[in-house]
């Protein structure tokens, strides 16, 4: 199979899998606190990932760790905490397309910091995704005044992440394997997220707490499946691909995650939907500079 297919399978396979996790996020908080979700998410990934990878961290260098770290900070600590604690207060089918900006992020970090460049269309297509952003934000406040839409700050946050990480994979790591990338961005995390764990009170209170045995099985499906794996993934399609179509996965993020949000009770109004659809019109904007071979 060439790399043109496997980039596409990649990114189907990743939508499916990402577009699913909202709604585990927003079932596993039925039990867990956003620190307790965001920090075992990362635990039990990690341990996966170590028993996959372990070897693969020694193929990574000295001088390879500093932007490990950047990255494992950037894609693998924060994001997991910050969209746990987003989905307190914003529906999962919102989350899913605010984090649609992924993409025209990555545009804009990848012209700051690392000298892409970039044409008028992709230009006007950032403008356009920004414009769709806030449109969401104030339809929702006005849909559902009873929804903290100052949440959506936390996922605007994690875009921010993902659009540095994927610059760094591109540009610093693609050397090394996905496997290693990945194995090592979450070893960087899973200290510091045991410790957020301890410190949350989850072992004292887990073994009576029957919302917590419930909510474990999707967060287990949620760390293995759409954390481990997905990044494996993820890290595999930016070796194949450009920053931005690897970023362009959140195209099909949105669909998946607003199908799960549906069947569960949650509602949008046209005007949200418009907002998010003026998001993915700028994404589409952005991923047109060329044509992908």
């Amino acid at each position: 199979m060439n790399d043109y297919s496997k980039k596409w399978i990649y990114l189907i396979l990743l939508s499916l899998v990402w577009g699913s996790s909202f709604i585990l996020i927003k079932k596993a908080l039925l039990g867990f606190t956003p620190l307790q979700l965001g920090g075992l998410r990362i635990v039990f990934a990690s341990l996966v990932l170590f028993l996959f990878g372990y070897h693969s961290l020694k193929t990574i260098s000295r001088k390879d760790w500093k932007w490990i770290i950047a990255a494992g900070l950037l894609s693998s600590f924060f994001p997991p905490f910050l969209f746990a604690l987003a989905q307190t207060e914003i529906d999962s089918g919102v989350t899913s397309i605010f984090n649609s900006v992924v993409p025209l992020l990555t545009t804009v970090v990848g012209t700051v910091a690392f000298g892409v460049i970039v044409t008028k269309r992709q230009i006007l297509g950032v403008v356009i995704g920004l414009l769709g952003t806030l449109a969401l934000i104030v339809t929702g406040m006005e849909f559902k005044p009873d929804r903290n839409y100052a949440y959506a700050i936390f996922i605007l946050i994690s875009a921010a992440g993902y659009a540095f990480n994927i610059n760094i994979i591109k540009k610093h790591l693609a050397h090394l394997s996905p496997l290693a990338v990945t194995t090592g961005s979450f070893a960087i995390a899973f200290f510091p997220a045991l410790l957020l764990v301890s410190l949350s009170g989850f072992f004292p209170e887990f073994e009576n707490n029957e919302a917590m045995h419930t909510a474990l099985w999707y967060l287990l499906a949620l760390a293995i499946i759409g954390t481990s794996l997905a990044n494996i993934f993820f890290n595999k399609l930016i070796h194949l691909s450009s920053p931005v179509f690897a970023a362009s996965v959140t195209y099909l993020i949105p669909l998946v995650a607003l199908l799960w949000a549906v069947c569960d009770g949650e509602t949008m109004n046209g005007y949200q939907l418009l907002g998010g659809s003026i998001i993915l019109l700028g994404v589409w904007l952005v991923n047109r500079r060329k044509k992908i071979s």
